[in-house]
């Protein structure tokens, strides 16, 4: 709600007319009937004089709706911690996965005999020559 509703709806509950209250704010009937209407707002001082007389907190007047916004923030902070966590499940299922294939590869690479550093019979058997040129 607007401001100006609001000092309406809080008026009304206490049985104020619009002169009564301006008496007690020390503002004209005119003035809270801008203020109502939204044409107008009051300043600090009055905001607060207003607060006292019609029994409500500042916050309420000017509809500072403080648990609204807590929630609205807790419920966006589980949101994102609920995405964290599902990035970091799969972050760590990759790892998982890529460290037992570079296990299995390791394996077969330095027990078997297929890896890379594997001599073939005919390498085998073949004397080592070294060339050196002279020029």
């Amino acid at each position: 709600m607007a401001l100006g509703q609001n000092i309406l709806e809080f008026r009304k509950k206490n049985g104020l007319s619009q002169e009564q209250l301006g008496e007690k704010v020390n503002v004209t009937r005119q003035t809270i009937s801008n203020w109502e209407l939204g044409e107008t707002t009051p300043n600090p001082e009055q905001l607060k004089l207003l607060s006292k007389t019609l029994n409500v907190s500042v916050d309420e007047l000017v509809d500072n709706d403080l648990e609204n916004v807590v929630l609205s923030k807790v419920k966006l902070t589980e949101k994102h911690t609920r995405t964290i966590k599902r990035i970091l499940k799969w972050l760590f299922a990759g790892f998982i996965t890529f460290l037992v294939i570079d296990i299995v590869a390791f394996i077969i690479c330095f027990f078997g005999k297929l890896g890379p550093f594997e001599k073939t019979k005919s390498e085998s058997k073949l004397p080592y020559v070294i060339e050196s040129r002279i020029d």
